[in-house]
C-alpha cells in the first residue's frame, strides 16, 4: 500500500507545501535555538537526544569545544531513523518529510553560529516563559510541517516501528517515546526541573499543532433534547439562519421516542437559542460542545482543506 502521493512540481499546490517546509523548517529551528537549547531542555524527539549529547560532548572534540551540534547530530538520527521506517513501514515518507528535517537542522545549527547558544534572550531567569514560547513556535513550525503532508520524523518514526508490533495506540507511544527522552536528560543533567520544564514544552507543542492543523474556531457542537424540536427547528433555520439534523432516538428511562437535534453555530447564536429554549421548554436537555474542524455546505469545503 502506498502512503506518498504524488505531486505535479512548480504547481500552485507544490509551492505551497515547499513554502509551507521552509516556512515551518526556519520557525521550528527557531523555537529550538531561542528558547529550549540555551536552557537544557530536553522537549522528546531526535533534537531533544541532540541536546543531551551537545551538552555530553562539550570539551570532547576540539572542532566542536561546545560538544556536538544539536541540528547535526539531529539530522545524524533522522537518516538512519527514516530509512529503517521506509523499509518496515513501506514508503510513507517522501521527499518532504527529508526535506524538512534537513532543513531544520541546517536552519538551527546556522542560527546558532548567528545568535550564540548562551541566553540569547536573556531569559536565565525566567526558563517558564522560555518553555511556552519556545512550546508555541516548536507547535507552529511543526504544524506547517504536518499541514505540507509531510512528517517530522524522529521520535515519530520510531513510535510508528513499536505500533506496528506491538498494536499499542500511536498516540500513546509517541507519549511514551518522548517521554523516555526526557527522563534520559533529567538522568545526565541531574535537574529534576528539567523534565517539568520539557513536559510543559511537549504539551503546549502538542496544542498548538491542533490548532495550526485544525485553525481557531469559535463554533460549537449542539446535541438539543426537547418535546419542543419543531419550534425549536424553527428557531434555528429561520432566526439564526443555520441548519441542523434530525436525529431520532429511543429514551433509556421509559424507551419514549425521541428526536435529537444536531447542529452547529458561534457562541452569540448559542446564547439566543438556548435563551429560547428556556422559554419554550425548560425541562429540555442541551450538550454544548467544542468543534475543533468543521468541513462541508456552509463552512470550509473539504475540497478546500484537502488542496491546501
Amino acid at each position: 500500500m502506498t502512503f506518498v502521493q504524488n505531486e505535479k512540481v512548480f504547481t500552485k499546490k507544490w509551492f505551497i507545501a515547499y513554502s509551507l517546509i521552509i516556512v515551518g523548517s526556519f520557525i521550528l529551528a527557531a523555537g529550538f535555538v531561542f528558547f529550549i537549547n540555551p536552557y537544557n531542555i530536553v522537549p522528546g524527539g531526535v533534537y531533544g537526544i541532540g541536546i543531551v549529547v551537545h551538552h555530553l560532548t562539550k570539551g570532547v572534540f576540539s572542532f566542536w569545544p561546545t560538544g556536538i551540534p544539536v541540528g547535526l547530530f539531529g539530522l545524524v538520527l533522522n537518516i538512519p531513523l527514516t530509512m529503517i521506517g521506509i523499509k518496515v513501514l513501506g514508503p510513507r515518507f517522501g521527499i518532504k518529510t527529508v526535506i524538512g528535517f534537513l532543513l531544520t537542522s541546517v536552519f538551527m545549527d546556522m542560527l546558532t553560529m548567528f545568535v550564540g547558544e548562551n541566553d540569547p534572550l536573556g531569559l536565565s531567569e525566567d526558563i517558564l516563559m522560555a518553555c511556552v514560547f519556545g512550546g508555541v513556535l516548536i507547535g507552529f513550525g511543526l504544524g506547517l510541517i504536518f499541514k505540507s503532508r509531510a512528517t517530522s520524523g524522529g521520535s515519530d518514526i520510531v513510535a510508528m516501528i513499536i505500533a506496528k508490533y506491538t498494536k499499542l495506540p500511536l498516540g500513546q507511544l509517541m507519549i511514551y517515546v518522548d517521554s523516555v527522552i526526557v527522563l534520559f536528560g533529567l538522568v545526565v543533567f541531574k535537574d529534576w526541573k528539567i523534565p517539568l520544564y520539557s513536559w510543559i514544552v511537549i504539551f503546549i507543542t502538542g496544542k498548538v499543532i491542533d490548532i495550526t492543523m485544525q485553525g481557531v474556531s469559535y463554533e460549537k457542537t449542539l446535541f438539543i433534547i426537547s418535546k419542543e424540536f419543531e419550534l425549536i427547528r424553527d428557531k434555528i433555520i429561520n432566526d439564526l439562519n443555520r441548519g441542523g439534523t434530525f436525529i431520532p432516538g429511543k429514551g433509556m428511562f421509559n424507551n419514549s421516542d425521541k428526536t435529537i437535534i444536531f447542529t452547529i453555530m458561534n457562541r452569540r447564536e448559542i446564547a439566543i437559542l438556548e435563551e429560547y429554549i428556556h422559554q419554550i421548554d425548560p425541562k429540555a436537555f442541551v450538550t454544548v460542545m467544542d468543534a475543533n474542524e468543521i468541513l462541508g455546505e456552509g463552512f470550509k469545503s473539504l475540497r478546500d482543506k484537502v488542496s491546501e
